[in-house]
């Protein structure tokens, strides 16, 4: 009886010894995504900096770029309307008053649109802050395959703001400038309200741009496959539509077109991202049962 007392009380200490090593390592982690997070809350607050600096360029030729009829992307529609022998399609006005209604609005809006621009600025390096905390716990294998990811991520994450602010922003800026239910009721909207709208119509459509990145690490984990997002296809292309017709001025067809066929582009690429990831799954079980 005595002996298998101090079986058990040496097990218990095993044990606890065990839990108490798993516990350190669970707070060394913690420690490390701390620090990884400390540099890159360094990085988008001097990129903020450098954003409230600079603020008058910031506001007035890229916070209020999709306001003004000058703005690149509607003076290429004009060219292509002038092209295309349409004159619905050049926007030459954008109606609405701008305004503000609060005391401390404008302030409010010089640090929120600093601190946006600076965290939008700082994806790149959070990416990357990301990728060397994960990358100590991927196996040589999934390091090899992994690699490259803040490049494309940052890459998509670019190309996905740019198409929203130079696309999407100004089409939905001039479509719900013109909406009106009444002529008796003028637009007018506040400088909180237009700033929204612009900042998430652009960081949104950066965000959807990841979803290759997204569908990469979900057919890793075996969640999704090619079969599933090629059965889906339909319903995608039914929203892609659906989002083309909202923020797009006219309902022709190549106005639609340049909307959604980056979207119908980004979807198939997500496809043959997952392809790939099964086929090299499906071969390194190969090698596995044939070894």
């Amino acid at each position: 009886m005595a002996k298998e007392r101090k079986t058990d009380l040496i097990e218990s200490i095993k044990n606890k010894g065990k839990s108490m090593e798993g516990e350190m390592s669970f707070f060394d982690h913690l420690s490390e995504l701390r620090v990884h997070l400390i540099r890159s809350s360094i990085v988008i607050i001097l990129m903020t900096i450098v954003c409230f600096i600079y603020y008058d360029f910031l506001f007035d030729n890229i916070i209020m770029g999709p306001h003004k009829p000058t703005f690149w992307t509607y003076r290429m529609m004009c060219k292509v309307g002038e092209y295309f022998n349409k004159s619905g399609f050049c926007i030459t006005n954008i109606p609405g008053k701008i305004i503000n209604t609060e005391m401390a609005g404008q302030f409010t809006l010089q640090i929120n649109s600093a601190l946006m621009t600076g965290i939008a600025l700082g994806v790149p390096y959070l990416l990357w802050e990301v990728w060397r905390f994960v990358k100590p716990a991927l196996k040589d294998s999934e390091r090899k395959s992994a690699t490259g990811f803040v490049f494309y991520a940052s890459l998509l994450f670019l190309i996905g703001l740019s198409f929203g602010y130079f696309i999407v922003a100004p089409l939905s800026v001039n479509f719900l400038s013109n909406y009106s239910i009444s002529p008796e009721i003028e637009n007018t909207i506040t400088i909180d309200s237009y700033f929204s709208s612009v900042a998430t119509l652009t960081l949104c459509t950066g965000a959807v741009f990841e979803l290759p990145i997204v569908i990469f690490i979900l057919s890793k984990l075996g969640i999704m496959t090619p079969a599933f997002m090629r059965e889906k296809r339909r319903f995608a292309v039914v929203i892609i539509l659906v989002i083309a017709a909202i923020v797009t001025p006219t309902p022709d067809i190549p106005t639609m077109l340049t909307v959604s066929l980056p979207l119908f582009l980004l979807y198939e690429l997500s496809i043959f991202v997952s392809l790939k990831v099964q086929k090299s799954k499906l071969k390194a079980e190969k090698a596995f049962y044939n070894s």
